[in-house]
């Protein structure tokens, strides 16, 4: 795999962001863009279990998918304060991600201020709280919504991996699916491209999101996150402003993943396999092409 680094600024004017970044769908590390928020220093395990640890939340393992299991199905339900309990001893492989949070302490939206001179259509309603124990592994996939994505790091550290839409085939991309059906886990060590060899065409970016990060993710880029240390971060969402862009998500929503739930309960062991060797043929076709 071809891989570079994101691009790294302190600040940016709207403008170069609008030309050099958002209009040319490119990801971009805004390190100063949260310092000025009360957030910055004030989110913390404590502070956030003092005022939802009550609420339920639901947690994901680092397994991936099975045969019989539906998109966004969690693995177990816990309070948000007996989740936080687990991650502040030490490693634990659980994550939780689209927590709003904010619909149960309203007064978190204060905290930080929406970036709209940077973009349009956020989603103000859902800001959404992303949180991993260390180890804790997403596996790569890109939002169904096709949404714009600025993600800020609280605590720990996240290792990201990034990739364009367009380098979907070589990726593994199953149909009907945002999800990949290669194996990232460990990629800066070790990338299975034996097994998955379009991998080693393809381009993406990286990065290792800190305290006070913010990323510009465009929307629909394939993302695979790994927590090197327990922690959290925030993602506002922005909606593409063109109707094609809107259009396609509407359908990713309510088409895409209608279509694989559906498949999932009627034939789920053949769907599973069927999805992995469609994946595996458009792989093969896309190298063949850059080959030619």
């Amino acid at each position: 795999m071809q891989v570079q680094s994101i691009d790294r600024v302190d600040h940016i004017t709207p403008e170069d962001f609008r030309k050099h970044y958002y209009e040319t769908r490119k990801p971009l590390i805004i390190t100063g863009l949260s310092k000025q928020w009360p957030a910055f220093k004030k989110w913390t395990w404590e502070y956030f279990k003092s005022i939802v640890g009550d609420r339920t939340v639901g947690v994901y393992n680092n397994e991936r998918a099975g045969a019989k299991t539906l998109v966004n199905g969690a693995d177990e339900y816990i309070t948000f304060g007996q989740y936080l309990d687990m991650v502040s001893k030490g490693p634990v492989q659980l994550r939780i991600f689209l927590f709003n949070i904010f619909q149960h302490a309203p007064q978190l939206t204060g905290d930080f201020k929406w970036p709209d001179e940077l973009a349009k259509g956020f989603l103000k309603k859902y800001p959404m709280l992303f949180v991993g124990g260390g180890g804790s592994v997403a596996h790569m996939h890109y939002d169904i919504d096709l949404s714009h994505i600025f993600h800020t790091q609280f605590v720990g550290r996240k290792r990201v991996l990034l990739l364009e839409n367009s380098q979907s085939e070589l990726i593994y991309r199953m149909p009907m699916t945002v999800e990949s059906a290669a194996n990232f886990v460990g990629w800066a060590e070790q990338l299975d491209e034996n097994r998955y060899p379009a991998l080693k065409y393809a381009k993406a970016y990286t990065t290792v999101l800190e305290h006070g990060d913010s990323m510009f993710m465009p929307g629909g880029y394939w993302h695979h996150m790994e927590y090197l240390e327990g922690g959290f971060a925030m993602s506002l969402r922005a909606l593409d402003q063109s109707l094609s862009g809107k259009l396609n998500g509407l359908y990713h929503i309510a088409g895409l993943r209608s279509v694989n739930n559906l498949l999932i309960k009627m034939a789920p062991e053949w769907w599973y396999h069927y999805k992995r060797k469609v994946a595996t043929q458009r792989a093969e076709k896309a190298m063949r092409r850059l080959m030619a």
